[in-house]
């Protein structure tokens, strides 16, 4: 009935108390000296138990308990036997109800029958062998102690059932966060490991559909025996509701987890499940464990089901993947053209890394951007498109004759790296590309994050002759105050203030007075997320300098754009 952690509890609480009382009797001045010292023998042996039950009991299979509840029966026995009077003898023997409570406790009904009549008969035994004890006295403790024992047991049965799952029998999802926090104690207490996994049942609703709910709850069942039956002593398993399953492993690491998981889905192939596994970390909440494993259950289903990944697992392998692709030349850049609202010239264009994976296929930006960032792989992703954007693109001019401008998004990590600077002047060298055409685009919380270093890079970058745009102005905690100190040469505005501002006056009359202001301090302005001719209109008519989106034109393949006829190629002759 309980898991091996409220078995290990419960049996060691009631070892203490037992020792405790066997102590106090020894030490009463009217206890016979003769059997004094066999009483705290006895006693420090019922401590010693304890001990061991504390510190091995969670990870002991449930059969051990057997052995634990048999053997506390055997010491009770002795003590009656070794007891000096018959108000002792009887005192142990009262002790026999802490049996008839575990055993209801931690055993199926026949089981904890098997142990109180074990238990019971060794100490009418006892007490008959003992001599000064009345046999009546002996016989009327006997229904007492498994009246107590039966009792207790249905009163935990009802308390149990609001933490289990009618269904199933497993722990719902009260009983699950219950046992995580109690998991989370002891975990900070002990430095024990901790893995949670959640379990999601593949094509759960067809099974619904096409053969009825009663087929769904037997598979859900079905379910619940094959993973009680496989997992570890001290594994929480319980349904969190639906088809939704969620496990605790303490004492596991997350790949440790991972490979039980597996071998488990492994041995029962006609349950498809996917998994998602997350090693806990020290001062990490519940809701950010579950989070994490959620988030690696979400990458196994995004990976085709039938799946078991750990929390991070997939970034790892995406991050191995983005090394060869870039190794290969597999990440190509896009670009996407930036408009001068005067007259709608294209002037420039934004480069953009865009990675299509052999299996996954199209991997967003910001996935894969993030898993170079947290591998240490954004350096060469950063100066692969700078290469090769510059590369491509070095000579080639407006419809005005002028050399195109890029813009090219920058890391924080590499603008605090003071190695940057010259990494990034060597690329233009190599490449031929005017620095004074070169935009590093960064985010103003990186420039707002008093980063000396950071800061000290752009400044010295712009000396250079390259310019810098502060990128998504007006989202986050942008500052007014500091428009006339920040290393920029350009504002980007973000998309969210262009989307109403042709419905909306008020927005109309706010982008206005910001796009004043920056032209009084020396500052061109960028609109991002143009996606209509009305937004690009108004942007013109309150002073707009560049405009970007997809009414100018989507990003696209670097000779896209050389074979359309907004750009003239580096040859002089006009685009095709």
């Amino acid at each position: 009935m309980a898991t091996p952690r409220m078995m290990t509890r419960t049996l060691a609480t009631f070892y203490v108390f037992a020792a405790v009382a066997g102590l106090l009797a020894a030490l009463d001045p009217g206890f016979p000296e003769r059997f004094r010292w066999a009483m705290v023998a006895l006693s420090a042996s019922v401590l010693t138990c304890a001990g061991i039950a504390v510190r091995w009991g969670p990870r002991w299979p449930r059969n051990a308990f057997h052995l634990a509840v048999g053997s506390a029966s055997a010491l009770i026995v002795v003590a009656i036997l070794v007891s000096p009077d018959p108000a002792t003898a009887v005192g142990a023997a009262t002790l026999m109800s802490f049996i008839a409570v575990d055993a209801c406790f931690f055993f199926s009904l026949p089981l904890a029958w098997a142990h109180m009549v074990f238990a019971v008969g060794g100490m009418v035994t006892a007490l008959v062998l003992q001599g000064d004890v009345p046999t009546f006295i002996a016989v009327a403790l006997a229904p007492i102690i498994i009246a107590l024992g039966t009792v207790t047991r249905g009163l935990v049965i009802r308390a149990s059932s609001a933490s289990r799952d009618p269904l199933t029998g497993l722990a719902n999802r009260r009983g699950f966060d219950d046992s995580l926090q109690e998991l989370l104690t002891t975990t900070a207490r002990t430095g024990e490991r901790l893995s949670a996994v959640l379990l999601d049942l593949d094509h759960f609703k067809q099974v619904n559909d096409a053969r009825g709910h009663e087929a769904g709850d037997q598979v859900l069942c079905r379910v619940a025996d094959v993973w009680q039956h496989e997992l570890p002593a001290g594994a929480v398993f319980a349904r969190q509701g639906g088809d939704e399953f969620a496990l605790l492993l303490p004492g596991l690491r997350g790949a440790e987890g991972l490979a039980l998981v597996r071998r488990i889905v492994a041995l029962h192939p006609e349950i498809s499940m996917s998994c998602g596994v997350a090693e806990h970390q020290a001062g990490e909440t519940a809701a950010q464990l579950m989070r994490r494993a959620d988030r690696a259950l979400y990458d196994a289903k995004a990976a085709g089901r039938g799946r078991c990944e750990l929390d991070g697992g997939v970034a790892c392998q995406l991050a191995l993947d983005l090394v060869a692709a870039l190794t290969a030349g597999d990440v190509h850049v896009h670009v996407q053209p930036i408009a001068d609202t005067a007259d709608g010239t294209v002037v420039g264009v934004e480069a953009l890394a865009r990675w299509t994976h052999p299996e996954l296929g199209a991997v967003p930006p910001e996935e894969f951007i993030a898993v170079a960032e947290q591998n240490g792989l954004v350096a060469a992703l950063d100066a692969h498109v700078v290469r090769t954007a510059c590369a491509q693109l070095a000579g080639v001019r407006t419809a005005r004759g002028e050399q195109l401008t890029v813009g090219v998004n920058v890391s924080g990590r590499e603008l605090t790296d003071p190695h940057y600077p010259a990494r990034l002047q060597a690329l233009l060298r190599e490449t031929g590309f005017p620095a004074e055409h070169l935009v590093l685009e960064v985010t103003e919380t990186l420039v707002e994050a008093d980063s000396s270093t950071a800061v000290e890079a752009l400044h010295l970058l712009r000396a250079t002759g390259l310019k810098v745009a502060i990128d998504d102005f007006g989202t986050g905690y942008s500052s007014l105050s500091r428009l006339d100190t920040l290393p920029a040469d350009v504002i980007k505005l973000d998309r969210s203030l262009v989307a109403t501002i042709d419905s909306s006056p008020r927005r109309r009359q706010m982008v206005g007075s910001l796009a004043a202001m920056c032209r009084a301090l020396g500052l061109d302005v960028t609109a991002e997320g143009v996606e209509t001719a009305g937004q690009a209109q108004v942007l013109a008519a309150i002073g707009c300098t560049f405009s970007q989106g997809w009414f100018h034109g989507r990003p696209v393949p670097i000779a896209e754009l050389l074979a359309s006829s907004a750009v003239l190629p580096a040859t002089g002759a006009p685009a095709r």
